[in-house]
């Protein structure tokens, strides 16, 4: 038997909320956090909106003086882990701070950092590189200033797998924690590449919709006339725990991360494989990993992009895992509302889910107005359901074939 791993901490800073009941009620009143583009001018642009991270100010989690040193998407972790440990009310100076860890990935890392560096090279020369440059743009900088901020000296790393990135950290935490290397982790990921190169990027890929009359309705899963995803931002943490270590501590808990499981298509470096042999296989091996059989899972929080090729073959793999049980499932898109956080998503998508349980109600699916007959399960559509959740699966999915899912139960103390 495994140790139990639950979770007894959230932090959350996102397009629909930075606080954890700020993005629930968003959650729960369909809110769309997509608008036009105010990082920079976005006229040029095929997509002219994103999901941008409002009301932030670093300031009120960093010191003034250590801002200008750390990319957006550090500053964006530093502030969703101080939230998660307040939430959880862990002191980590009471700690043994070699039995705490830190797993915190992007997808992207510091994208803002490469851009205005590069425009210092070529417009004033290289003399004029910041030194800083190097530790504000590594992925690894984000656990690395969570470490140094709580002291934990414990497994301390970032994973970099696009859009899988944070569910593959989570993953990883909970592994580490029932081989016994840590009692504590910090765990999850960030993003902030809202950021002309960035954007520029996706939009040349086509893989963004360009619905730009009516931001609002352009992040439609499973929808019929989806177009593209909604580029987001921001950070989503989670404060993992042993059993034990929690309930010593007196903690509440939110739920059990159960088990988890990964695979890669090894097909293309953006398309998913249709046929979704392998992102079946991490639905699978998760469920197994839970010791749960596939008729026990309640609700899939799907990756749910609103591309077309992505939906369908998620369609495709939770039919082909469930079976005639597919049709009982609750799926919904947190996407729909939050846009693809990329490297954080997975990590905002175990919170939405972790509230989900805990308070036996599940999000929409927003914008879902047009059947698919490829998409043709209960995606949840535009209203939000009362549903006691046992046990849930959330699936994360990413440029490069890399497939990873997530098994979260209700937390049962026998």
């Amino acid at each position: 038997m495994h140790k139990k791993i639950v979770i007894t901490g959230l932090g959350i800073i996102s397009p629909i909320g930075n606080t954890i009941e700020d993005f629930w009620k968003s959650l729960m009143e369909g809110k769309s956090g997509a608008a036009p583009i105010t990082h920079f001018d976005a006229s040029k642009f095929s997509s002219k909106f994103a999901c941008e991270v409002k009301d932030f100010k670093p300031e009120d989690f960093i010191e003034k003086k250590k801002i200008k040193r750390m990319d957006r998407f550090v500053q964006l972790a530093i502030a969703a882990s101080k939230l998660a440990v307040e939430d959880s009310k862990i002191d980590f100076s009471k700690e043994n701070p070699e039995r705490c860890g830190v797993i915190v990935g992007s997808g992207i890392g510091g994208m803002q950092t490469v851009e205005d560096q590069a425009r210092m090279l070529f417009e004033k020369g290289p003399g004029r590189i910041s030194p800083f440059l190097v530790p504000m743009l590594i992925t690894n900088m984000a656990p690395g200033e969570i470490a140094i901020l709580f002291g934990i000296r414990g497994p301390n790393y970032s994973l970099s797998s696009a859009c899988a990135t944070s569910t593959h950290t989570i993953g990883d935490a909970l592994r580490l924690m029932r081989y016994g290397d840590m009692d504590v982790a910090i765990a999850g990921g960030t993003e902030a590449a809202i950021t002309p190169l960035g954007f520029g990027g996706f939009c040349s890929i086509k893989a963004l919709s360009t619905q730009n009359d009516n931001p609002e309705k352009a992040s439609r899963p499973f929808d019929a006339k989806r177009d593209g995803f909604v580029m987001g931002e921001g950070a989503g943490i989670i404060i993992l725990e042993t059993e034990e270590h929690a309930k010593a501590r007196g903690a509440r808990i939110y739920c059990e991360i159960a088990g988890y499981g990964a695979s890669d298509d090894a097909y293309h470096i953006t398309a998913p494989e249709p046929n979704a042999v392998a992102s079946a296989r991490a639905m699978e091996l998760a469920i197994q990993d839970a010791g749960l059989k596939t008729q026990d899972i309640d609700y899939v929080n799907a990756h749910g992009t609103s591309t077309v090729l992505n939906d369908k073959t998620e369609t495709l793999a939770i039919k082909k895992v469930f079976g005639e049980h597919a049709k009982k499932l609750a799926v919904s898109s947190t996407k729909s509302m939050t846009g693809h956080l990329l490297g954080a998503a997975g990590s905002a998508e175990i919170i939405a889910t972790a509230l989900s349980i805990e308070r036996g109600c599940i999000h929409p699916t927003i914008n879902y107005e047009h059947p698919d007959p490829d998409c043709d399960l209960d995606y949840v559509p535009n209203k939000t359901r009362q549903h006691q959740i046992k046990a849930a699966i959330s699936n994360s999915l990413g440029f490069g074939g890399h497939n990873s899912t997530l098994v979260v139960k209700k937390y049962e103390t026998v």
